[in-house]
């Protein structure tokens, strides 16, 4: 059983709304949107990512047999409650925002409309895949911004919290501007490019630290990065200047040397001394190490000769920021506009849309957040993607998503570029929304 798809991935309350929503008839329209309350300290944005995994879900949203017996034995199902849930598919309609959008607080990024109890029992799993993206795409966003022209490689799977995580880490990361992944099933499920060099082990594995270098040269010659920091880095360093000419002889040229612990800077400009004195001026430099953003921007700044990045736990789990404060709340229902109240917890009621700004120089300048309906001036951001249950046009490629990110990150303002905490952006409630917000509570 693939645990990762399916309609059981959810939480029971769920399916317990359902079977009542079902018991009393109420299967008319409704309207959710997801949305994320706050930013997390020192963010400024988010970016979104994680629609392309919704809409398959979606498509596919079906009970099996095997699913409708299991919660038969759970003795809290009805005999008519299974048997809608086994004829039930998802029939509805979904607005969202592209992915590699850059968004703000309480702009909604995704809408469902559809019956109530399908929209009410994909819930779970829309967050799920919703939240984790978005979440590592916003977080490997403020490494590609500090690390300019030089690339980054996602290490991250053999940390990340599950296979599904790790696999979908290195396509938000990808999505967000990394030139690729160490993850060979992301590279074979996602069409990323894939790197890789070799472990401490290999090394170890070895009497003699020379013959570890030949050894995995021989296995990969069109890929040789060697890793020099085993024992001693600046002495490694010397050996890879003295094999060069050998393998060179060959047929095969040293492409770089990684950096995975101590002082990454002072290392890097011995290593790189080394190497230039040695004739392997073409060798690059890649540093790994537990590296996040505030590192990268600490190397990239102090002009640390490196030429690449490897980044791992800190952005495959978020560390600093490991989930969003997401929500994805009903907003209509028949026809009747709704809104939650709850103290710190309010939501705006109502189908949305957001409007959005840009200003001469090519940067946001301002978004608004209104009804559906209400024309601002600016750019609406959430599209129609789905009708019917089915998409409405064939989904972007991963390349195609990337690029609309990148020019995503460079309509950014300087202030919201950096990592550390800007003054918000502007976001505005129109008065139309707020209108309705009124009314809405006047008779609830």
């Amino acid at each position: 059983m693939n645990i990762t798809s399916g309609a059981l991935l959810t939480d029971l309350y769920e399916l317990t709304m359902a079977q009542a929503y079902l018991a009393q008839g109420m299967t008319d329209i409704a309207v959710f949107e997801f949305f994320v309350r706050k930013l997390p300290p020192q963010r400024n944005f988010f970016m979104a990512a994680g629609l392309e995994q919704v809409l398959n879900y979606l498509e596919e949203f079906q009970f099996s047999d095997a699913d409708i017996a299991w919660l038969d034995q759970t003795g809290g199902f009805s005999a008519s409650s299974l048997d809608a849930l086994r004829a039930m598919r998802f029939t509805g309609e979904v607005h969202a925002m592209p992915e590699g959008s850059l968004f703000f607080p309480h702009e909604p990024i995704l809408r469902i409309t559809a019956p109530l109890p399908q929209a009410q029992l994909v819930e779970t799993r829309v967050m799920n895949l919703l939240n984790f993206q978005t979440m590592v795409a916003s977080k490997a966003c403020r490494s590609v911004l500090v690390a300019g022209d030089k690339p980054l490689i996602d290490f991250g799977l053999r940390r990340a919290h599950g296979a599904e995580a790790g696999l979908l880490a290195a396509r938000a990361a990808y999505l967000a501007g990394l030139a690729g992944t160490s993850n060979v099933s992301a590279g074979a499920r996602f069409g990323i490019p894939i790197y890789g060099t070799m472990a401490h082990s290999f090394v170890q594995a070895h009497l003699d630290e020379s013959e570890a270098f030949i050894h995995i040269a021989e296995a990969q010659p069109r890929n040789v990065v060697l890793l020099i920091d085993t024992y001693d880095t600046e002495a490694a360093a010397e050996k890879v200047v003295s094999l060069a000419s050998r393998l060179n002889a060959r047929g095969i040229s040293i492409h770089g040397v990684r950096l995975d612990s101590g002082d990454l800077a002072d290392h890097a400009r011995k290593v790189r001394h080394i190497l230039d004195r040695g004739g392997l001026t073409a060798t690059q430099i890649l540093a790994s190490g537990n590296l996040d953003e505030e590192r990268i921007q600490t190397l990239v700044t102090g002009q640390a000769p490196i030429d690449s990045f490897a980044i791992g736990t800190a952005m495959t789990t978020s560390a600093d920021a490991p989930y969003l404060d997401c929500a994805y709340k009903l907003q209509e229902y028949a026809g009747r506009p709704c809104r939650k109240r709850s103290e710190g917890k309010a939501t705006w009621p109502g189908r949305k849309q957001v409007y959005r700004r840009i200003g001469t120089d090519g940067r946001l300048n301002g978004d608004i957040i209104t009804v559906e309906g209400d024309c601002r001036e600016g750019q609406p951001l959430l599209g129609h993607v789905m009708q019917g249950g089915q998409r409405v046009a064939s989904p972007p490629s991963l390349e195609d998503v990337r690029r609309y990110a990148r020019l995503s990150l460079t309509q950014l303002p300087a202030p919201l570029r950096r990592i550390d905490r800007a003054d918000p952006y502007d976001v505005r409630i129109a008065p139309a929304l707020t209108e309705l917000a009124e009314q809405v509570d006047l008779h609830t």
